[in-house]
């Protein structure tokens, strides 16, 4: 469930509907699919029932997990994600971003504009879901040995003074 300032939404029908068009896979409605119960929402989602064997809840599940999983090397090349276009100017179009490249120009950048260092404390009000969130709050900052401060919401929510209380 995605909490907008004047509005929630409801994610899980939009992935179950999108499932039930998908034809490249048999049975994709039952695919294993987590979710996170809001605490904003208070276990809203089971209370629903709406919930069928395929969603799995994903804080159960990381406070079950014991293990760690080992490093695994990978060439400079091999993919890290792949960004889309809206489409806004056409068709969407894709990037493959690359782990070795966007690692080399994150520290160049988190050094060179931010002045980031290891034991550096950095606070980023973007949507961690948007390519700024993800890389200048997460990737860059663990790159260069600094912590990050995650904030989830908008500047504005619950109220205009969230982001002075942060600081505080």
């Amino acid at each position: 469930m995605g909490i907008e300032p004047s509005r929630t939404i409801e994610y899980l029908p939009i992935v179950d509907e999108a499932l039930s068009l998908c034809t490249k896979i048999e049975n994709a409605s039952a695919i294993p699919k987590l979710f996170f119960d809001r605490p904003e929402r208070d276990g809203e989602l089971r209370a629903k029932g709406t919930l069928d064997s395929s969603y799995h809840d994903m804080k159960s599940l990381v406070e079950a997990e014991m293990e760690v999983a080992e490093a695994v090397n990978v060439p400079s090349t091999h993919p890290l994600y792949i960004l889309y276009t809206s489409g806004t100017t056409g068709d969407p179009k894709g990037v493959v971003r690359d782990q070795g490249g966007t690692s080399v120009a994150l520290n160049y950048s988190m050094d060179i504009n931010f002045n980031m260092h290891a034991g550096t404390k950095y606070f980023c009000g973007a949507d961690l879901g948007w390519i700024v969130g993800h890389t200048i709050m997460l990737y860059g900052p663990l790159i260069r040995g600094a912590s990050t401060i995650i904030f989830e919401g908008k500047p504005i929510v619950p109220d205009a003074g969230i982001l002075w209380k942060i600081c505080e």
